[in-house]
């Protein structure tokens, strides 16, 4: 089993990202997780939304590539991105290296605050990987 870190601070989707909020609580940050990271290996090149996009729950809305395959970045919520971090085009690696801090991917203004309520703590987040590698 993997031991990875999640903090308790922030909610996570199935598709595992993870979403934190902000000083302004209509406005979230997304990012892939650590579990995630790990599982794509070196990424190497990250294709995010652009600001002023409208993302859907659930849907695609964007491509991570890593060394080994590439994946689609699924939103964990439904709102117009405000923000993009623009140091992934030339650092990707901070997506491995720093998932939850220097590699965060985008800052959606949610469509309707309380959904963030509806993704998985980091209990039930850590439950879940367990459930899925067993």
């Amino acid at each position: 089993m993997t031991d990875l870190d999640h903090p308790v601070s922030l909610r996570y989707s199935r598709d595992h990202e993870w979403v934190g909020t902000t000083e302004d609580n209509a406005v979230v940050r997304v990012g892939i997780t650590d579990f995630a990271q790990d599982q794509l290996g070196d990424v190497v090149y990250v294709d995010l939304p652009a600001v002023g996009d409208t993302i859907t729950a659930g849907e695609s809305c964007g491509e991570v590539e890593s060394t080994k395959s590439v994946s689609d970045l699924i939103a964990p919520v439904s709102g117009t991105v405000t923000e993009v971090n623009d140091e992934l085009d030339g650092t990707p690696e901070l997506v491995n290296s720093s998932p939850f801090e220097a590699g965060w991917m985008f800052l959606v203004e949610l469509d309707e605050p309380g959904q963030v309520d509806g993704l998985l703590d980091s209990e039930q987040y850590t439950e879940f990987i367990r459930s899925e590698e067993a």
